[in-house]
This record gives structure tokens, sequence and C-alpha cells, in this order.
């Protein structure tokens, strides 16, 4: 590297400088006359802010009034030392909190969390991810003073006070109206954790709170966009709370506003997709007004914000004074992180989805992927659980394939039925079952272990999305498996489809239309029965449907569907042409035609009733 040295017109540009400098400070100096100006000026400051102190001290009327210190009287009261209410008056400023995964800044004013920063993370467009910035979300208590004042912690200062508990940082965070009487914020930072304590606490107001009227805590919040794709993000950015003993609900996905009010709040979680605002509590909230308004309509690059949430909970005195132990939590929506707060239970924020999928999603594939990814790269370790979810699965194939089989088998004789009694539908029904219970056939066979699938596909469909695991890791030309891939952008957005071209959702039609073909084709050589769906026109509708759908779908769900079909399609030609054999097959069934065969209670009964209606089918002819 070559080594910069100082010219000589370098040297005259600093004394030039230099001398400009010294010629503006000393013009800048006040003269005798200016410094006399300044000094009355400072002296009517003075006098203004002692007569608003004599007004504050003077007995107020016994009404209820709100008082709004963005007022210039209110504030110049704060600033001169005295508070609207008497609580005293600091300036202007935050304080910072950090460990080695959060950083927070605290306002003075509010005693609030003004800036939440995800240290760790970054947003789709190398973006630190922040939960909190730039007035996105207020925290704050209403309540009533003695004297029938309504009081906003918002507008009230609050001193700062930095301590160290071992490890731990702690902030208190006073209002005071005297030194032993104060409105306290305490916060409490441990080292690596994304969880504070947070506790409220009055001491010497039982004569300031008005007892009869409620403490309102109030927490509202906008959550902050993260993901190139805003609606995706927004379809997993849901209000979720605890209550009624250990209920989990949540307020609608998609409704401009909803709305709830509930007892025996224990927590409530913000969520922003991967990430969580949570709000826990000790001690439960009686009751909680909880609300979630949607605020994305359309994809645009220009949306900053999703949903914007708030929370209403009123909060117990105690003796008239408030204590209240709480927990905030600023961090990822990631099962290994949210697991370790058991007592709390905030893991089961994260959507996992109901029932036995989401206790298949969260005890079978979320730690399962969790530990090939532990020692695979990501995109392979997906192709590797693929594989093994598709080998478990492989009887079930097995099985749907033999019934396909043997209905194969039973086509010549199923399509002169059919032609026998074209004109007499219910005859035809009754003549197909009866060759179904002879041969040992059941047409239901077929769909049992499609039946016992599902719970496997949709937990897989709900895994995919929300597994933090996935956030960011790369594979082929994927950028992010939990967001879409891009091969191609657009000029112009394709309704339903968008502006982009995903290649992982083109390969997964491709081959769930080969699948397809394979397990319906030959079901549509056979004669189309009465009352059942065209099965071609389905053949290339779903291809078409997973295209449109998926393309702003998370890349990973994608792969997941093109390896899984592709597994399932080699399974199913190796089955066909190493496993079945057909002519066994037919032996088998001409055997199950000769035994004398028994009807089970559910086959008597259909066939009864079957009769009972050709009877009274020919007895209304007649």
């Amino acid at each position: 590297m070559e080594e910069k040295k100082l010219d000589i017109n370098s040297i005259i540009g600093f004394v030039l400088i230099f001398g400009i400098l010294i010629f503006m400070f000393y013009q800048n100096q006040p003269t005798p006359e200016e410094l006399e100006a300044q000094k009355a000026k400072q002296e009517q400051v003075e006098a203004e802010a002692k007569k608003v102190e004599e007004e504050a001290q003077k007995p107020a009327v016994k009404e209820t009034q709100t008082i709004n210190l963005k007022d210039s009287t209110a504030v110049a009261a704060y600033k001169s030392g005295v508070g609207a209410f008497g609580f005293s008056a600091v300036s202007d400023g935050t304080t910072k909190l950090e460990n080695e995964v959060l950083y927070l800044e605290v306002s003075n004013k509010g005693g609030q969390i003004v800036e939440a920063t995800m240290k760790n993370y970054v947003t789709y467009d190398s973006v630190p991810v922040y939960l909190v910035k730039d007035g996105n979300a207020n925290f704050a208590l209403n309540f009533t003073t003695s004297d029938n004042r309504v009081l906003n912690t918002a507008d009230l200062y609050f001193e700062p006070s930095l301590s160290k508990s071992g490890d731990n940082q702690v902030l208190s965070m006073k209002a005071k109206v005297a030194d032993n009487q104060f409105l306290e914020y305490r916060y409490e930072m441990r080292p690596n954790e994304y969880l504070v304590d947070f506790t409220i606490r009055s001491q010497g107001l039982n004569g300031v709170l008005n007892s009869s009227k409620p403490v309102t805590l109030e927490w509202e919040l906008k959550g902050i966009r993260h993901s190139k794709s805003v609606k995706y993000e927004n379809r997993y950015t849901r209000l979720t709370y605890n209550h009624d003993g250990d209920n989990i609900s949540k307020l609608s996905e998609n409704s401009e506003l909803d709305e709830e009010t509930e007892e025996d709040v224990k927590w409530m979680s913000y969520r922003q997709h991967f990430f969580s605002s949570i709000l826990a509590t000790d001690d439960h909230f009686e009751t909680a007004q909880l609300s979630s308004k949607n605020l994305v309509e359309e994809e645009s690059k220009d949306i900053l914000f999703t949903k914007e949430y708030s929370t209403k909970a009123p909060l117990k005195l105690q003796g008239g004074e408030l204590s209240q132990h709480m927990h905030w939590y600023y961090g990822p929506t990631d099962v290994k992180i949210l697991d370790d707060y058991k007592d709390l239970g905030l893991v089961e924020s994260i959507p996992f989805g109901w029932g036995i999928f989401g206790w298949i999603n969260r005890h079978v594939f979320t730690p399962f992927y969790g530990f090939l990814s532990s020692f695979l790269p990501f995109g392979i370790a997906i192709i590797v659980m693929t594989i093994l979810v598709r080998l478990a699965l492989s009887p079930v194939t097995y099985k749907s394939y033999l019934s396909q089989a043997k209905m194969k088998v039973l086509k010549p004789e199923i399509t002169e039925i059919n032609e026998k009694y074209k004109d007499n539908a219910m005859k035809k029904q009754q003549e197909t079952m009866k060759l179904y219970n002879k041969a040992g056939v059941s047409p239901m066979s077929g769909c049992i272990p499609a039946l016992l699938q599902l719970p496997i596909f949709y937990a897989l469909f709900m895994f995919f999305p929300t597994s933090f695991a996935l956030r960011q890791k790369s594979f082929l030309w994927a950028d992010d498996l939990s967001s879409y891939d891009v091969v191609l952008n657009l000029p112009f957005a394709i309704p339903f489809y968008g502006d982009h071209v995903s290649l992982f959702p083109i390969l997964a039609s491709v081959a769930i239309f080969f699948y397809m073909q394979m397990t319906t084709g030959e079901s549509m050589q056979m004669q189309q029965q009465p009352g059942m769906p065209n099965m071609k026109f389905i053949m290339y509708l779903s291809p078409i449907m997973m295209l449109f759908f998926f393309n702003n779908y998370a890349s990973g769900l994608s792969l997941y569907y093109f390896i899984s079909n592709l597994i399932t399609i080699l399974i199913m030609l190796v089955i066909k042409n190493y496993i079945l054999d057909q002519d066994k097959i037919h032996a088998q069934i001409q055997e199950n035609k000769s035994k004398p065969k028994k009807e089970n209670k559910f086959q008597r009964k259909m066939r009864e009733m079957m009769e009972q209606a050709e009877q009274q089918k020919k007895s209304g002819k007649r």
C-alpha cells in the first residue's frame, strides 16, 4: 500500500481552516450588551417557572381532568424542577441495557423501552432486526390521583439508576413525588438472555392514588416488517395469548380489526413471524382487552408495518400500592430459546398447528430436523428428513397401490356391470358392491392410507414456514429456505402469483403431476362413476394450484414436496415392478370369489337399505 504524505498544499489548507475557525470563534463571542440581554431573559424564565410552581401547589378542583404534558406550560414546569402532578422532573435522555444478544434503550420520559434490537440477526436487506424503534411502541399506566386528576405515565419523567446484581444489570426508573414517595419501573437483564424481568411498584403513593378507580396498563405496538414478502410474513404475524388456565388463543390473521376481552391472562405475544415481543406476568391479569389490526392489504416494498397490536389490562392495588412482577421477552420465535422458560409456557406462542398436527410438528419434526441440521447442511437436512419420512410411510403407500392393483384386476367385470345396468344406477351400485364383497376388495382401502398421511402433511406444512432453524439458511439458488426463492424477477405482478418466478414450486408441480398421473391415470381408464369427480380435471388442476400457491411460500416447503413426490414415485415403481405380482393378485381374487363370504353388520345393513330403495323404486313405477 502506498504511504500517504502531506504536501505543501495540504499544509496550507489546514492552516487556512485553523485560521477561519479562530476568526469565527472570536466573531461569535457575545458583546456586553448581549450578555446583559441573556441575563434578563434567564431571570424572566425563572420568574415564570416560579409562578407555575405556585399554581401547581394550589388545591385542585375536585373533578376529573386530564393533563396534557405536551402543553408548553407543563413542559416548562418539568424543566424547572416540578412536575404537573407533583412528581419530580428529570431531563430527557435514555439509559442503555445490553448483553451478548439483546440491546435495549429505556427512555427517561415514560420510563419505557424505546428501542429493542436483536444483536445477532438482520432483516432480508441486512438491516438490524428491531422490535421497538422510532416510536412504534408505547407502554404506560393510566391512573387517577386522589384529587381526581388522570395521570398517564408516558408523560412523566423517570429518574434512572443503573446498578449490578451479580452478573445481572438492574435499571431502576423512578417517578418521584419525594424521596420516599415514587412509582418505579425495575428492569433486570441477565447475560445471554432475551427475557428481562420487569417489576412495577409504588411506594408511599397510597394517599396519591385513587383506590376506587383502576390502574390500567396499556401496551401498544406496530409490528416492523423484516421479510421481503410482507404478505407472507404477515400470514404468520399474530397476537397470541395464554388465558383461563393455559388455554392458547389467537386473534384473527386477516381481519381489519379483531378485539377480544379475556379473563385470567398469563401472557400476550405480539408475534412478528420469526421474532416476538411478549409481556408475561407472574400475577395473572384478571382481565385483558386485546386487539389486532391488519395493516397489509397487498404486496408492496413500501410497507413498513404489518399489524397494530394493543392490550389494556387493569392492575390490582395492594394496600393502596402497586406491585406487579412481569417479564419482557424481545427475541426469536425459536423453540430452542422459548423452551427454556417452561414456567411461563412461552413456547406455546409458536404456531405449531392444532391438535395432533401440532403435536407431531412440536415433538417429532422440530427436534428431528434440529438433530439433522446440527451436522448436515440445512438443505441436505431437509432432503434426508424427506427421504426418511417417505420410507416410514412406504407401508401405507404399498397398501394404497395394492388397492389400485386389485381394482385394476376387477376392471373388466366392473365395466360389464356398468354396461348391463347402465339405466339402473341403484342396481349397478348393488352389483358392484356384491363384486367387491365376493372378491375381498374394498374401494375405500385406497383412501384410508391417504387419510392416514394427512396429519404428517399438515404438520410439515406448518413446520417449514415457522421453523426458526430455516431462517436465512441458503441452499442451491435459494438464499433463504424460510422464504421464497427467486430465479427471475418479473417487470409486472401476476394476480395470485406475484412479481417473480420461484423454481422450487415449478419442480414440485412437475413432480406432483407425474405422481398423480401414476395414481389416477389407471383409475381414469375405468368408467367414470356417477357423482364422482372428474379425475383428469383434478390431475391437471392440482399442479397448477401448487405452482401459484407456493410461489410466495417458503422454498424449504417446496423443496420438501419436490423430493417427497420424487421418492414416492420411485417407491411406487419399485412396488409395481418388483413387489406386486398381477397374476398372484388375480388368482387371490378368484379364490376369494369361490369362498362363501359372510357379511358383516355394516355390509348387511347397506345391502338391506339398497334393496329397500330398489323395492320402493319398483313400487313407484307401478
